[in-house]
């Protein structure tokens, strides 16, 4: 049996694609892209690829570093708030510090969003703070993919990922391979969760505390969507100079695994890392949850980066000079001879 015709034609906008709305989008991003290009950029977005032309004064061995990740469920809260121009930013920002520990600065950054409607507006806002994190590391937003999915995704909502390229001299590279008994483990203050532990942080405030975003929370002195939202932090302007100053043994970005997820992967494998979790202060955010959910406390320490969002790992004097460069730096732990492992004392 044959199938019968339609009896309209059917158009790709029937389908749920709007290629118009498409255009607009680019055009806009456009836009908002070209104001993170210098002279290096010699053709960004529109084109089937970007090009970028890196200055390489003062690099003797230039070795490229690539890395590429998401928001994950963050974004349940820009859905639930209608708040999509940090998400950008908290992308960038992400990106950026996972090749920072590397002792790379950033290049240029490419995006992909994917949504069930392609809605104009929305993608303007999210790229909008990815061109703001770019602007603010010297970094170009070369170019990137808008998908338009419907019956893949919900019409309200969207996925995004970053790509980041950096440079780094390789005689400069930082991969945890000296850091050495006797090193001191520094830790820098995060923003909030950044851009992890949101499926446990929302259930605690929306399903157990029965919180609605708007609702305030006391001991937070703010709405919960509000602390929740907070952007993820960049530690680029305060690392990278030290990286000009100083031998740093280590690095680690805090993000999903929590402390001990992360400080791991770059320890050598006979040493281990004692982090002392009386050595700072946990944020009330972190403190609220807990007690909000009756949270496993070294659950926790796995799933959040409970108020430590970056670690550098560096001998006892560098240590001393970081610690008194004027920035709010915490002592947390020491290196210590072992087998890779990181362990959390009170």
């Amino acid at each position: 049996m044959s199938p019968t015709s339609p009896k309209q034609k059917i158009t790709y906008a029937n389908s749920g694609v709007d290629i118009s709305a498409g255009d607009r989008a680019v055009e806009r991003i456009k836009e908002l892209a070209a104001a993170t290009y210098d002279k290096r950029v010699l053709q960004g977005v529109g084109a089937f690829g970007g090009f970028f032309k890196p200055e390489l004064k003062g690099i003797k061995n230039p070795v490229l570093v690539s890395s590429t990740d998401g928001i994950g469920t963050k974004l349940k809260l820009a859905f639930m708030t209608g708040k999509n121009n940090t998400i950008g930013e908290d992308l960038v920002n992400h990106c950026v510090n996972d090749i920072l520990v590397h002792g790379a600065r950033p290049l240029f950054f490419l995006d992909y969003i994917a949504t069930g409607k392609l809605e104009p507006k929305i993608i303007a806002e999210i790229v909008s703070g990815m061109s703001r994190g770019c602007v603010a590391h010297q970094m170009a937003l070369l170019g990137g993919e808008t998908a338009e999915m419907p019956d893949f995704y919900k019409p309200s909502e969207y996925d995004v990922a970053g790509f980041i390229v950096g440079i780094v001299d390789q005689n400069k590279i930082i991969n945890g391979s000296k850091i050495v008994a006797g090193d001191v483990v520094l830790g820098l203050p995060s923003t909030g969760l950044h851009t992890n532990g949101f499926s446990l942080a929302r259930k605690v405030a929306f399903e157990i505390a029965g919180l609605k975003p708007n609702d305030k929370v006391k001991e937070l002195g703010t709405t919960i969507a509000e602390a929740l939202m907070l952007v993820h932090r960049s530690y680029f302007p305060f690392v990278n100079p030290l990286l000009e100053k100083f031998e740093i043994h280590g690095m680690a970005h805090i993000t999903g695994g929590g402390i001990p997820g992360n400080l791991n992967r770059v320890l050598p494998k006979n040493v281990d890392a004692e982090i002392d979790k009386s050595s700072w202060k946990v944020p009330p955010l972190f403190e609220w949850l807990h007690r909000a959910g009756n949270l496993d406390e070294d659950d926790m320490y796995r799933a959040f980066n409970m108020g430590i969002g970056y670690i550098i790992v560096a001998d006892k004097r560098t240590a001393e000079k970081i610690k008194a460069s004027g920035e709010t730096v915490f002592i947390i732990g020491r290196i210590v001879k072992g087998t890779g492992q990181v362990k959390l004392t009170n």
